[in-house]
């Protein structure tokens, strides 16, 4: 019998690499410092069952990218589904393969298009901050004051749309982010566990791989 679960789990598996500290990725930022600082610091596999997670993801953003192609769908016309992503400060950058956004055409209008899975679309009540930052993040290095973010319901591929505006605030707070992050790793100072002391944040705690090694920390 062929065992299809050890199949997938195999095809899935990448090669462990720990990330290189001055090399950060716009997908983290959003999520708690003390986290990303965490996984540069004492890195860790990522889970089986994330990476199905993550695929499933992938394969809903082909989805959308096929439907946008289609001739069926003559009122928007897709101009690029996989976008090269990089902004270099002088002492880091911010780079990587941004595979969940499609820039796509309307009215002749430009709009950058975030696709995000969800379990359960009547969960979702507004955009998560992690992506609002990821998008708006995108929009200033790629110069498109449009965005929106797509949530696609797994099991029944019915959407929820939020139309996002470029905010000059928010991308310089974001900015600072990963200059407070950088600072951080390269002084050996942890930053202070902002999930456990953000009402908004404080869902992330439950679904952190570093929960154990948070709560034996100490901060200055």
């Amino acid at each position: 019998m062929i065992d299809f679960e050890k199949l997938i789990d195999s095809h899935l598996n990448r090669e462990f690499r720990p990330k290189d500290i001055g090399r950060y990725y716009p997908s983290e930022i959003g999520n708690c410092l003390r986290k990303v600082w965490f996984s540069y610091k004492k890195p860790k596999e990522v889970d089986k069952e994330k990476l199905k997670i993550f695929q499933v993801g992938l394969m809903l953003h082909d989805f959308i990218s096929e439907v946008l192609r289609s001739e069926k769908t003559p009122d928007v016309r897709l101009i690029q589904s996989e976008v090269p992503f990089r902004l270099n400060f002088p002492e880091f950058s911010v780079s990587g393969r941004v595979d969940d956004v499609l820039i796509v055409e309307r009215d002749n209008r430009k709009l950058l298009v975030e696709v995000k899975s969800t379990k359960l679309l009547s969960m979702v009540r507004e955009p998560s901050l992690p992506h609002v930052m990821q998008i708006q993040l995108y929009m200033h290095a790629l110069k498109i004051p449009d965005g929106m973010i797509l949530y696609v319901e797994k099991p029944s591929l019915k959407t929820i749309q939020y139309e996002i505006k470029y905010d000059p605030e928010l991308v310089k707070r974001i900015l600072e982010r990963f200059h407070n992050l950088h600072s951080s790793l390269k002084s050996e100072k942890i930053p202070d566990p902002e999930a456990k002391l953000t009402k908004e944040m404080e869902w992330m705690c439950r679904y952190c791989e570093y929960v154990e090694e948070c709560g034996k920390a100490k901060t200055d």
